[in-house]
């Protein structure tokens, strides 16, 4: 049915020098592999041409953006309206002038530690830790090793809903842990960052000491979405899932991971069900031993598996 509406709601939108699919598979863009359609997937074949779809679509049809799916979950009802997602074209990382590094947000983070370390360029080695593109770092002030995006940026450019530029100070973002206060519908595209100069070697070492400790304690070579919650306030979420016994939880296909066990895993044939509702397990075991009410840090969309039929 998905695919047939989207037939329609193509129709309703503006032509695009880009790319518009009705009732495109989102599973195969994300890390956990699961999860229903778009009703359309736009990829845009630049900045004004995301700018002059945005301006043109009707108000009423919802957007929704999505990066590299390295922390989000699509639930199998699939994605009402278009989802946008970005792709070559905003993948630039260019070395600027004060010690800076320009990227578009397509770009992925470990891309940009090593444009960085390969010029010499200190202070972005945490991004080799963060499986994911620098717009989904900017919407959630993604952080590791100790700091955070809002330690190194400069600005952000982005687009809103109505096809406008905006360039965006650090304070503009009202930053906080893994959190944005920007407007929800700004779609960014463009970051720049503050880096120092330093001694390549040194900053490589340090990004494979980084490599090294995410080998040795996080499920990286499986289908995960990254940490599934954030870290309570003085608290590490996986100390406090460990403590309710939920460490090599299984719901169906979905497991929580021995490893860390604030990684959900997809062992092969989960469904975005069994990874929800493991999580929402989790969180209520964690209430219950703790007090503490996890707070997901995975991004859920779309709709459940018959809702809006």
């Amino acid at each position: 049915m998905m695919a047939a509406e989207a037939t329609s709601l193509i129709d309703r939108l503006p032509k695009v020098r880009g790319e518009l699919v009705a009732g495109a598979a989102l599973a195969p863009l994300t890390w956990f592999r699961v999860g229903g359609v778009a009703e359309v997937l736009f990829r845009p074949a630049d900045a004004d041409d995301l700018a002059d779809f945005l301006a043109g679509t009707p108000e009423d049809v919802p957007v929704t953006v999505i990066g590299v799916g390295s922390n989000l979950l699509v639930r199998e009802g699939g994605v009402k309206g278009v989802v946008i997602r970005l792709g070559r074209p905003f993948m630039n990382i260019e070395v600027a002038e004060g010690a800076c590094v320009r990227a578009g947000t397509a770009a992925l983070d470990v891309a940009v530690s090593r444009a960085a370390q390969e010029a010499g360029l200190a202070g972005l080695e945490f991004y080799r830790g963060i499986p994911g593109s620098i717009g989904g770092a900017l919407r959630m002030n993604g952080g590791a090793y100790g700091r955070e995006t809002k330690d190194v940026l400069v600005e952000a450019v982005a687009i809103d809903r109505k096809g406008k530029r905006h360039v965006l100070s650090n304070a503009d973002m009202h930053y906080s842990y893994r959190h944005c206060g920007a407007p929800e519908d700004l779609i960014f595209v463009e970051a720049l960052f503050q880096a120092a100069p330093g001694n390549a070697e040194e900053i490589l070492r340090r990004m494979n000491e980084i490599t090294a400790s995410r080998e040795a304690t996080q499920p990286i070579r499986t289908r995960t979405g990254g940490s599934t919650f954030k870290n309570p306030e003085g608290q590490k979420s996986w100390q406090l899932i460990d403590a309710a016994g939920c460490r090599g939880l299984r719901r169906g296909g979905a497991q929580v991971s021995e490893l860390h066990c604030n990684f959900l895993i997809n062992t092969g044939d989960a469904t975005a069900s069994d990874l929800e509702e493991l999580g929402e397990e989790v969180r209520a075991r964690v209430k219950e031993t703790s007090g503490i009410t996890l707070e997901w840090e995975i991004r859920r969309i779309g709709m459940r598996e018959g809702e809006g039929a």
